[in-house]
């Protein structure tokens, strides 16, 4: 068995760092998502907040929200303190039938 995948390891991190950060800058998830310009939701944010662990694109997505939101240069590994995971879109592709 693959323990890579998502099903495999614990989903849920606890509090990241960039809860940290939104709070000391006093932004709230809607400031992320208006400064994403609809590119991510108030759920993405929250989910990064609490630490849901996120595919490397959304964590890319809600680290340039961040950045666009307070003109900072933040990087994913200054706001999450855990490597994300590739989606493997292959294997959830329903065989043809």
């Amino acid at each position: 068995m693959n323990n890579n995948t998502p099903d495999d390891r614990n989903m849920n991190l606890g509090e990241q760092p960039i809860a940290a950060i939104m709070t000391e800058r006093s932004l709230k998830p809607h400031d992320l998502v208006s400064a994403s310009n609809g590119r991510i939701t108030h759920k993405m944010v929250s989910r990064a907040c609490k630490g849901r662990r996120l595919t490397r694109n959304t964590q890319t997505l809600v680290c340039d929200a961040l950045n666009a939101a307070c003109s900072a240069d933040f990087t994913p590994a200054d706001l999450f303190n855990y490597h994300a995971y590739f989606r493997n879109i292959q294997s959830e592709k329903k065989p043809d039938a």
